[in-house]
């Protein structure tokens, strides 16, 4: 019954964002939230306890960065319970993902609800972002977590080539922290962002990394 509820709430979401999933994919997403819940109770993953409240806040802010993803590979840095990676990696089952975070809590959900929801397209590692070493790069890189644009680019920068993009979820045009970032990262665009049910301001910043 719950689940009915909160498709009547996901479909006009996806709709405001101009997605089209299948129904597939769309009761994974539910299947997530179900999960999430279910595991909050014990582990508090996230501060948001509210089903419906997580359709907008976690499954539509997530969802919400599709059209600025690109290339096969994506990092989500600082994944926490697995966002915005997870719903990303279900509403784009052919690109392959690596949700990257540090706490054990966390990632131990993660690779559960990754098992429950048959993804085959997650990889999740816990360690800390510098430590990490991939096989190869990453096209795109994601973050909800980390909280200025600089340390992103700093801590995160060597997952990705020149000319990999690196998107940082914001919410507040961030006029300070783009004039704070290093050589050898330029911002494309601040992409202001418009999430149904949530009535906060939200922009990804779209960052790309120099060279050759």
């Amino acid at each position: 019954m719950a689940q009915h509820a909160w498709r009547q709430q996901l479909s006009p979401g996806l709709v405001a964002l101009g997605l089209t999933l299948t129904e597939d994919a769309q009761a994974r997403l539910l299947a997530f939230i179900e999960l999430l819940v279910k595991w909050n109770a014990a582990y508090n993953l996230t501060a948001v306890r509210d089903p419906a409240e997580m359709i907008s806040r976690h499954l539509l802010d997530s969802l919400v960065v599709q059209p600025f993803v690109r290339g096969s590979r994506v990092a989500d840095v600082g994944t926490g319970a697995g966002l915005p990676g997870i719903p990303l990696a279900i509403a784009l089952p052919d690109r392959h993902f690596v949700l990257l975070d540090s706490n054990g809590k966390k990632t131990r959900f993660v690779i559960q609800a990754i098992a429950n929801l048959g993804l085959r397209n997650v990889e999740v590692v816990q360690a800390r972002v510098e430590d990490y070493r991939p096989p190869q790069p990453f096209a795109t890189v994601v973050t909800r977590a980390l909280a200025a644009l600089r340390d992103f680019v700093e801590l995160a920068g060597h997952l990705g080539a020149p000319g990999s993009r690196f998107l940082a979820m914001k919410g507040d045009y961030p006029a300070d922290e783009l004039r704070a970032l290093p050589a050898g990262f330029q911002t494309l665009a601040v992409h202001p962002l418009r999430v149904p049910g949530l009535d906060a301001k939200r922009c990804v910043v779209e960052i790309q990394k120099s060279g050759v």
